[in-house]
């Protein structure tokens, strides 16, 4: 499962009540007066370098503990293919205190709490949402579950099914495994282009011991970011490390990373599945840059202005005035050293030229004539609503947390945020365009009844 948070904006007159503390040195940082919403967080880092990071909050009485690792499926190598997501399934499958699934679910699910786990290709996910009073059992079964998971061989020869099953579910629904095909062409030649759950061939063979030693190499403190965001009672701390942190030792090797990506598209590529359908799923995507580039708040504002919205250019030019779709949007994707702009619809397929024509018109007029001062102006009072209520969801907040310390290396408050996109120009937009929106980087995925590609090569041969 994979989980997207549009962690961007927030009011312009939202206070930020910034608390960092590393080891035993705190500062405190007001960023502006006359709040509406208040986000407060401090930072701790324990002697074997775990991150920890709370986010109180006093108006819920619920609490979210969300354990963010730093691996997925583009740190495996190909013959394990689906091993991090494959790992994230055998952790609900029982301890030595807990001993099966059912176990875990009953205790959790006595209490109401809401519990899940995500896999993606830069990071894996466990969390559970509670009622504050019960934070306790929380810390306590995630823990026993990441330190105590007994890999049972039955266990994992059951589970392959359960996950090839999972593959399939994605593969018979074009409106999910859309995307999957987009990147599989866009960045191939390198791990991030494979699915995350993997091929069911690799699933069908992989071993206890190539899962075991891949979950001991990557589930270590150094590598893992703790967020508990919600109401925080005190001695939350001490209790996270009773539970956890004393149980992990500090790690003298370091991790191994990921294979970078280096660009080498040099013409129009096309991903097309044949698949009889009534409607055709279409992906338009380009790759763009990496979560730590600063061009990503123009290039976030771009594709809200272009497909983010029901007033978007792409939702009144594709299906208001010309009735092609049902629906169509745009938005970007970002990894840790690369990413891309997608463009997605559902189509008719006896119009389905029309359609990719007019899409693609649509970005040639960003490209030469840019974007309006009110199109900028409510591009950014939209991530500005957005943000506001995400923020207000204890989950969203622990994702919003994790994610920056985990994969940016370095944590910018909402308000922060906020003013990055508010410097963004016209001008900015227009650069960006030209960047990206070119011939040689466009890519085209289709799902739908087509066996012939010749006209698809076509239209992206007269495209720019």
């Amino acid at each position: 499962m994979k989980l997207n948070y549009n962690n961007t904006t927030n009011y312009e007159s939202l206070r930020i009540l910034r608390i960092t503390c590393k080891s035993n040195a705190k500062k405190l940082v007001e960023f502006v007066a006359n709040s509406l919403f208040v986000v407060m967080f401090t930072k701790h880092e324990f002697p074997n370098k775990l991150r920890l990071i709370t986010v109180p909050s006093k108006d819920t009485q619920a609490i979210t503990v969300l354990f963010l690792f730093g691996v997925g499926s583009r740190y495996e190598e190909k013959q394990i293919n689906g091993a991090s997501h494959f790992i994230e399934h055998l952790m609900f499958k029982g301890t030595k205190k807990r001993p099966t699934t059912l176990d875990i679910s009953k205790e959790l699910d006595r209490v109401g709490a809401e519990y899940n786990a995500m896999t993606s290709k830069d990071y894996t996910g466990y969390y559970i949402k509670i009622n504050h009073q019960k934070v306790g059992l929380a810390v306590d079964v995630l823990s026993d579950m990441l330190l105590n998971s007994k890999f049972v061989q039955a266990e994992i020869d059951r589970e392959r099914g359960v996950i090839i099953e999972e593959i399939n579910m994605y593969q018979d629904n074009p409106l999910m495994y859309i995307e999957t095909l987009l990147e599989e062409e866009m960045f191939k030649g390198n791990p991030v282009s494979r699915d995350v759950a993997g091929p069911a061939s690799v699933i069908r063979k992989i071993t206890r011991k190539q899962l075991v030693d891949y979950k001991n190499h990557y589930y270590r403190p150094d590598n893992v970011v703790v967020v508990a965001a919600g109401k925080i009672d005190k001695g939350f701390m001490d209790l996270l490390e009773k539970k956890f942190v004393s149980k992990l030792r500090a790690q003298e090797l370091e991790c191994k990373k990921f294979q970078p990506f280096k660009m080498n598209q040099k013409e129009p590529r096309l991903k097309l599945k044949y698949k009889n359908t009534k409607q055709v799923q279409l992906d338009i995507g380009f790759p763009t840059f990496g979560l730590h580039d600063e061009r990503k708040y123009a290039l976030n504002l771009m594709s809200v202005i272009l497909g983010g919205n029901m007033s978007s250019r792409l939702f009144t030019s594709v299906r208001e005035r010309r009735g092609l779709c049902y629906f169509v949007r745009c938005y970007p994707n970002y990894y840790q050293d690369i990413g891309n702009i997608v463009i997605q619809s559902g189509l008719d397929p006896s119009r389905i030229e029309q359609a990719i024509k007019v899409i693609l018109q649509e970005l040639e007029k960003i490209k030469k004539s840019g974007v309006s001062d009110k199109e900028l102006k409510n591009a950014k009072e939209f991530l500005r609503g957005k943000t506001i209520l995400n923020l207000e969801d204890s989950s969203h907040l622990a994702e919003y947390f994790a994610k920056q310390e985990l994969l940016g290396g370095e944590i910018l408050t909402p308000d922060q945020k906020m003013k990055k996109f508010n410097v963004v120009t016209k001008a900015e937009i227009k650069t960006i365009a030209n960047q990206i929106f070119q011939k040689q980087y466009l890519n085209l995925a289709l799902i739908g009844p087509f066996k012939s590609a010749a006209k698809f090569n076509r239209i992206m041969r007269i495209y720019g």
